[in-house]
């Protein structure tokens, strides 16, 4: 009986962090991982790692204030691969000065913005056809609590007061990002999901989360990993479905 191929992935901001526990799990589930980060040096030693524990992991540049290396990526895969079958829009930052609505920066806004959502929008553009051409695929939005409007709303929240207008409000485009996308492949073999990390141990907020790594990898990795007839238009955590 003939095995089934490997899944080729790509997984933007993955040298370190819950981008390279993604790499890594998504490798040691037998897929080939595409390790897209934008500094070279830290990329190609996270792929060696990788490839030193057995993985099939190749580094990718990629970055997503940088027009030019998402369309020499897409590029790339196409000439190597000729499709991709899921791609995890993990890449994304938390811009200094960001804060409370009435004080944070606008350049941090809009940086958050640009890379987020608009770097990350740009990524999916030009994966698109690639993805196209596989038989079933799969994106996965990496997203955040601070992104759902129910939670920042509801009093009763534990992290109701980590208010950082930019990054929370680039994670809401992010979801409707899924929302319209997963509406406008609804007729293909394409599904679009939003994760939730949870507030996890990571560079992005000095190592003060409560989770561990691996934690905050597990649903991104559970999406990517969806059967074909998995869903499509969701927000979720390893706890359940996330509102909006």
């Amino acid at each position: 009986m003939q095995s089934e191929p490997k899944k080729i992935v790509l997984v933007t901001g993955a040298n370190k962090g819950i981008g390279f526990e993604v790499a890594h799990q998504l490798a040691a589930s037998g897929c080939t991982v595409l390790l897209g980060a934008r500094n070279q040096v830290l990329g190609e030693a996270a792929a060696a790692k990788l490839k030193g524990e057995g993985g099939d992991v190749r580094y990718l540049a990629i970055d997503l204030e940088d027009s030019a290396t998402i369309a020499n990526a897409a590029q790339a895969i196409d000439a190597d691969f000729g499709h991709l079958d899921i791609l995890v829009n993990n890449a994304g930052i938390a811009a200094q000065g960001d804060g409370l609505p009435s004080s944070c920066s606008l350049d941090a806004i809009e940086r958050d913005f640009r890379v987020n959502f608009l770097g990350t929008v740009a990524v999916t553009q030009a994966m698109l056809p690639l993805l196209r051409k596989a038989p079933s695929a799969s994106i996965v939005n990496v997203s955040s609590g601070l992104g759902s409007l129910t939670k920042s709303g509801d009093p009763a929240w534990t992290y109701v007061a980590a208010k950082y207008l930019g990054y929370a409000a680039s994670k809401a485009a992010l979801n409707m990002l899924t929302v319209q996308l997963a509406w406008e492949l609804r007729d293909t073999s394409i599904k679009v999901n939003s994760a939730e990390p949870g507030y996890t141990a990571t560079d992005l907020n000095q190592h003060r989360g409560t989770q561990t790594i691996p934690e905050g990898a597990a649903e991104i990795i559970r999406l990517a990993l969806l059967p074909n007839d998995g869903p499509t238009g969701t927000f979720s955590g390893t706890r359940g479905i996330v509102p909006w």
